[in-house]
């Protein structure tokens, strides 16, 4: 069943009302006569379908300036969504990314775009069908010509896909920027925006197809990690960090730093950094230390069987730090049914809004516009 985004939207609207009055922001995004960028930045086009999801990828990026939602590749002036979801305009929904290329190149946007699209499909994309939703890369010169072409030849023989590709790359044109409701869709309407990237069957095809490119930042952050030296770690981590992490210990319940914390950011491992678990995830359990639903990254968590104590549990180590976390346990609530139950002493919490300063930024968008 295709899922209409007008009706979406326009329940949007009844909720929440037209916004009247276009921020400096906005009028930028949507003036034909916006001053030009500066000459040290240059502009990326590329159709990825529905343009509320290939915003996020772009925006996080360092080196890029901004991302605008719009239309390109027809030929009537600034159309508008109806118009052009209607598939009569000849537009397609594409993004125009302003970039800095001494701090990221080209070839960096195009290996990004790839994993946001399925390549191999050319009646649309996704819950979308329609030309009006097909992929294309827009290129503003022959430099990046050359780099689309090189990048679409290398996917080819990666055999990654087993069908053809048949996104287009074409010359760059013109670009009408959506509706100021379009623009950072993700952030002013998040949980609508992560509902249909869920159901339109994006989100399940990209982690499918890219889920080792989509971890291999993250396992590339931490590989070369060295644990400190037992000296080291009593110098670096409290008597009881040391006790819990280092030698299997417990804290007291409902005496410890975070079984009460319900400050939006994530934990990480309290010896390594490397992620752990997310607030979003956290939970009211009852047992007086913090409880989580499932890990924010499961590459990060070992599980082991612990016959400590007479009993049979499974214990919840970090991957990297070897740090004794704590335990799960098969009585949590849905979707997963299972309680991670961790110790403070083991973890360090980031709140949101100091992830970007202390190198956490990929989890920003778990946050946005909550």
């Amino acid at each position: 069943m295709k899922i209409k985004r007008f009706v979406i939207l326009g329940m949007a609207f009844l909720i929440f009302g037209m916004i009247n009055n276009l921020n400096s922001r906005s009028l930028e995004k949507n003036s034909s006569s916006a001053a030009p960028p500066s000459s040290s930045l240059k502009k990326a086009t590329f159709a990825g379908g529905c343009f509320w999801c290939m915003e996020p990828p772009f925006e996080k990026l360092d080196g890029v300036v901004e991302v605008i939602a719009g239309y390109t590749g027809g030929i009537n002036e600034k159309p508008t969504y109806k118009e052009v979801s209607s598939g009569k305009s000849g537009h397609i929904e594409a993004v125009q990314i302003l970039y800095d290329p001494s701090k990221i190149s080209y070839k960096e946007l195009l290996d990004v775009f790839w994993m946001q699209i399925d390549p191999t499909d050319d009646g649309g994309q996704f819950a979308d069908r329609g030309s009006q939703y097909g992929t294309a890369i827009f290129y503003h010169d022959k430099e990046q010509k050359k780099l689309a072409e090189e990048s679409r030849n290398e996917l080819e023989r990666s055999g990654r896909f087993e069908k053809k590709i048949v996104t287009k790359i074409q010359k760059y044109n013109s670009f009408y920027p959506a509706e100021e409701y379009h623009q950072d869709y993700y952030r002013t309407n998040s949980e609508r925006y992560k509902s249909y990237k869920h159901y339109s069957g994006r989100e399940s095809y990209l982690e499918e197809t890219w889920k080792d490119k989509m971890h291999q930042a993250i396992d590339k952050k931490w590989k070369d990690y060295k644990k400190p030296s037992d000296k080291e770690l009593k110098e670096l981590l409290s008597p009881l960090q040391y006790e819990v992490t280092q030698k299997n210990g417990t804290e007291r319940a409902f005496n410890n730093e975070y079984w009460d914390n319900k400050r939006e950011g994530i934990y990480v491992d309290i010896v390594s950094g490397e992620p752990l678990f997310s607030s979003r995830d956290k939970y009211e359990s009852g047992s007086g230390w913090p409880s989580f639903t499932k890990p924010l990254e499961a590459r990060n968590i070992e599980e082991k069987r612990d016959k400590s104590h007479f009993i049979v549990r499974t214990e919840v180590k970090s991957k990297y730090a070897d740090s004794h976390l704590g335990h799960v346990f098969p009585d949590g609530p849905k979707p997963t049914g299972l309680r991670y139950c961790i110790n403070s002493a083991a973890l360090r919490f980031i709140p949101k809004e100091d992830l970007e300063k202390e190198g956490y930024g990929e989890y920003r968008i778990l946050f946005e516009g909550k």
